[in-house]
């Protein structure tokens, strides 16, 4: 799965599918507040949701961060 191939609006499961993690991983990064280096996102109700653009600068932070 490549970028183009994502949504615009990102769920658990689409983010578990792309890292190669398990969803319940997934929570907990988006539980992490983003100063700490969690997964910046939405939340309407009990719903998490990550835009896509969001989820694509995080990760190329987090690549950033590894070099």
């Amino acid at each position: 799965m490549k970028f183009d191939d994502l949504p615009d609006i990102l769920t658990a499961d689409i983010m578990a599918e792309f890292l190669k993690l398990s969803k319940r991983r997934v929570y907990e990064l988006m539980d992490i507040s983003v100063e700490a280096g969690g997964i910046p996102k939405l939340q309407i109700g009990r719903s998490k949701r990550v835009i896509k653009t969001d989820f694509i600068k995080w990760l190329q932070n987090k690549r950033g961060n590894e070099r």
